[in-house]
């Protein structure tokens, strides 16, 4: 369990740090547009707890889970998104002691799934430590857009490492969604972590490769920038068109950020 209590620790940390840039809004604050068209400040935090409340759900409730399943049907391309407008409705108080709710729910529901079980979700049944992985990699991403609209300053740590690890394993999926056949050889993945550290990922000798900074990385792959706007080298051509359509979250390809 020391894996997933490591990954608790992180995903409650960069929570922490976002709490504490929305905790002392007031009614306009929380009414912020984000760059994420049409989301607020509330929008996103919404998005947060409501995935979060689900995701706990999933982990300890089937008859609960199977009746999300049904609603969701009726609207497979929009359910989530409307959730997050309709949590998002709530006051300002409640929203955040909803969302606080929400995030200790998540690590209870996490700690005590069963070891080697996995939990059902929208797509493929997660392991308690995919699932804390994912719920980092959106805390991160979102929170990233809730800070631009607040003009807070972002300063990276290591933990972005869960979002590259995540990045790195959705490749197929990438090219799935966008249609396409995944190449059936590794990349070398080099990254630089904003320790200055350098990660790794695949042959050394593999014949395609990306190299950059982790942060691009991770922007890139819950597409909060636009591929020309990074400092990643790819070497072959199957890496190249990866970066164009790298996604690290589930669901359908999305539209990206618009170049600078």
């Amino acid at each position: 369990m020391a894996l997933l209590d490591d990954l608790l620790a992180d995903l409650t940390a960069e929570g922490d740090r976002l709490w504490a840039a929305v905790a002392g809004l007031d009614a306009d604050g929380w009414a912020t547009p984000t760059p994420a068209a049409g989301w607020t400040v509330a929008t996103q935090v919404a998005h947060l707890l409501w995935t979060d409340e689900v995701a706990a759900v999933a982990a300890t409730d089937k008859d609960r889970w199977d009746a999300i399943v049904l609603d969701a049907m009726a609207d497979p391309t929009g359910y989530v998104d409307a959730q997050a407008h309709e949590v998002a409705r709530l006051a300002p108080a409640a929203l955040l002691a909803r969302w606080g709710a929400a995030r200790d729910g998540l690590r209870t529901a996490l700690r005590e799934l069963p070891e080697g079980q996995k939990m059902p979700w929208f797509g493929p049944p997660m392991s308690a430590a995919s699932m804390a992985t994912a719920r980092f990699m959106e805390t991160w991403a979102h929170a990233l857009d809730v800070y631009e609209a607040l003009g807070v300053a972002y300063e990276p740590t290591d933990r972005v490492r869960h979002v590259a690890h995540l990045g790195v394993r959705t490749r197929g999926f990438a090219f799935s969604v966008h249609g396409l056949d995944a190449p059936a050889d590794e990349f070398r993945i080099e990254l630089v972590a904003p320790s200055g550290e350098t990660w790794t990922w695949g042959p050394e000798d593999a014949a395609q490769s990306v190299r950059g900074s982790a942060c691009d990385f991770c922007l890139l792959v819950t597409q909060r920038v636009h591929r020309d706007d990074t400092d990643l080298v790819a070497v072959g051509p199957d890496a190249e068109k990866w970066l164009t359509i790298a996604q690290a979250f589930a669901g359908p390809p999305g539209e990206g950020r618009s170049k600078k």
